[in-house]
């Protein structure tokens, strides 16, 4: 089987990572694999913020299961210690769709590293919030910004599940 269908088939969603962090140099590879993600016209108008500080993941954990609703103490990003924040420019009728296609290139390029990943959601609502302003200001991001997703990254703890059965009539020809 061809490497890259490979990766697509057997990569899976990572709910429980290692405390090890991954190396500089893995992270700025799976960056690489997001950065070269197709976008409407070659717009890239897609920016990642890679979170690899604990203070701050632990921040943006709270925040988003307070957005979640989640009891205290539960994290939304599975212990994950690096996360890859991606948000798209607003004014760029394709923004979710180059955002999205950024998140799964963050993902397949993980699994082929070794990593494991997981696309977590309520990035939308904290980048709305005064909070997610404040936080694109103090790295010097200007302009109207949507929350696409958080990469959760790491290295996984366990093996993954396999993959459940794909459901039927999902795809349709017209020869």
């Amino acid at each position: 089987m061809n490497e890259i269908v490979k990766s697509i088939v057997e990569r899976r969603s990572v709910r429980k990572y290692s405390d090890k962090m991954p190396s500089k140099e893995l992270i700025n590879e799976v960056i690489k694999c997001g950065l070269y993600a197709p976008s409407g016209r070659n717009f890239q108008g897609v920016k990642i913020i890679a979170v690899t500080n604990k203070e701050k993941r632990d921040e943006i954990s709270e925040l988003n299961r307070t957005i979640g609703g989640w009891a205290e103490g539960f994290d939304p990003f599975y212990g994950a210690p690096a996360m890859l924040i991606v948000i798209a420019d607003k004014t760029r009728p394709t923004c979710i769709y180059d955002g999205s296609l950024v998140m799964g290139s963050l993902m397949l390029g993980a699994h082929s590293l070794g990593l494991g990943s997981c696309w977590i959601h309520r990035a939308k609502e904290e980048f709305e919030s005064q909070w997610g302003k404040d936080f694109l200001s103090s790295l010097g991001i200007e302009g109207d910004w949507e929350g696409i997703g958080h990469c959760a990254l790491g290295f996984a703890e366990g093996s993954a599940a396999p993959a459940p059965e794909r459901k039927p009539d999902r795809v349709y020809w017209t020869d």
